[in-house]
C-alpha cells in the first residue's frame, strides 16, 4: 500500500456539557487515508462524523492524538499547529471541505466570483485580477457553472449552483484532500446525480483524495474505495468498501447493511435495532458502545471492550464475536 496521504493517530476530541460531564464526539480514532482514495465515513446521526471531520479540516482542534499529513516527502503533523491559527499555516490550502449546506456556508454578501476569488487571494496569494478573474473562470468551468453566474449573489442561485460554488472555492487552492460533509444532503434528488458524479469526475481528473462523509449507504458503496463505520465515537469496522458491505463482521454494520433498499429482499422482514443507545456523555470505558442496542449482546460486552482485529486483508472489525 502507497505511503498514506493523512495518518490519523489515536484522535480524541470530547466536549464539555457539565461540571463533571463530557461528551465523548471523537474517542481514539485512527485511520489512514491514501492519494486518490476515497474513504466513506458512515454512522447514524450524533455518531461524530461531523465533529471528525472538522477536526481533519482544522477548524476545531482535538483534545490529542495526531494528523500526520505526508506532502511529497515532508510530513507535517497538522494537529500540532492550533485551528486559529491554521488558517495562517502554510498547508491550510492542502486540505480543503464541502459543507453540507451552501446556503450556511456562503457568504451572502459575496457575489459567487468573490466566494471562489478568497482563498486564491487568502491562500494562492494571488494579486493581479486579471489572473484572479480568469482562474475563477477556469474553476467556474470545472464544476459546470455558467460564468453569467458568477455575478450572482447566492440568493439568486438554485441548490445545485451553490453546491457547485462550494466545490469550486474548496478546489481554488489546489487540496490534495477534499472533505466533503453530505455535500449532496440539502440538495433535490435529481440534482445529487449530478454533483456526485462532478465529484467523481473531478476526483479522477485532479488526482483528488476524499473523506466523504454521508448516511447514504449505496452513494458510499459505488464511490468509495474504502468505508469507515463510527458508532458514538468510535470505529467499529473499516475496510474496502466491496468487502465491507459484503461481508460486515460488526452487528451495527450488519444493521446498516441490512437497511439498505434491496428488492431481493421483498417480503423478508427488516432488522430493527432495539433498545436505546447508550449516552455518549461520559460513557463506561469499560462496556462496548453497541451493548443494549446488539441482538448479540453478551455479558461480557459490558465488561470489556474489544480492539479493531483483522477479519480480513485490510478489513477490521471490533467485536467480541471475533473472538469465537
Amino acid at each position: 500500500m502507497n505511503t498514506p496521504l493523512l495518518r490519523v493517530e489515536r484522535l480524541v476530541k470530547h466536549f464539555k456539557v457539565g461540571r463533571n460531564a463530557m461528551l465523548h464526539a471523537v474517542d481514539d480514532i485512527s485511520l489512514d487515508i491514501a492519494p486518490g482514495e476515497s474513504v466513506g465515513l458512515v454512522g447514524e446521526s450524533g455518531c461524530g462524523k461531523s465533529t471528525l471531520s472538522r477536526v481533519l479540516a482544522r477548524l476545531i482542534d482535538a483534545d490529542s492524538g495526531h494528523i500526520h499529513f505526508h506532502d511529497g516527502a515532508q510530513e507535517s503533523d497538522l494537529a500540532a499547529s492550533p485551528a486559529a491559527r491554521f488558517a495562517r499555516h502554510a498547508q491550510r490550502g492542502v486540505v480543503q471541505m464541502v459543507f453540507q449546506d451552501a446556503n450556511d456556508s456562503l457568504n451572502p454578501r459575496y457575489l459567487a466570483q468573490d466566494t471562489i476569488a478568497e482563498p486564491l487571494r487568502l491562500l494562492v496569494g494571488m494579486k493581479d485580477a486579471a489572473a484572479i478573474k480568469a482562474r475563477v473562470e477556469e474553476l467556474a468551468g470545472w464544476v459546470g457553472l455558467p460564468t453569467e453566474l458568477l455575478g450572482r449573489y447566492p440568493h439568486q442561485l438554485s441548490g445545485g449552483q451553490k453546491a457547485r460554488v462550494g466545490i469550486a472555492r474548496a478546489l481554488a487552492s489546489s487540496p490534495r484532500l477534499l472533505i466533503l460533509d453530505e455535500p449532496t444532503a440539502a440538495l433535490d434528488v435529481s440534482v445529487q446525480a449530478t454533483v456526485l458524479q462532478l465529484l467523481a469526475d473531478l476526483k479522477a481528473r485532479l488526482g483528488l483524495s476524499y473523506l466523504f462523509v454521508s448516511h447514504d449507504l449505496n452513494v458510499v458503496r459505488l464511490l468509495c474505495d474504502r468505508v469507515v463505520v463510527m458508532y458514538l465515537g468510535k470505529v467499529v469496522e473499516q475496510g474496502p468498501a466491496q468487502e465491507v458491505f459484503a461481508h460486515p463482521h460488526h452487528p451495527y454494520t450488519q444493521m446498516l447493511v441490512a437497511a439498505i433498499p434491496d428488492p431481493h429482499r421483498k417480503g423478508q422482514p427488516a432488522q430493527i435495532m432495539q433498545g436505546e443507545a447508550r449516552s455518549p456523555i461520559n460513557p463506561d470505558p469499560r462496556a462496548c458502545r453497541f451493548h443494549g442496542r446488539c441482538p448479540h449482546g453478551e455479558p461480557r460486552c459490558e465488561l470489556h471492550t474489544v480492539s479493531l482485529r483483522e477479519v480480513a486483508p485490510q478489513h477490521l472489525a471490533a467485536c467480541h464475536l471475533l473472538e469465537d
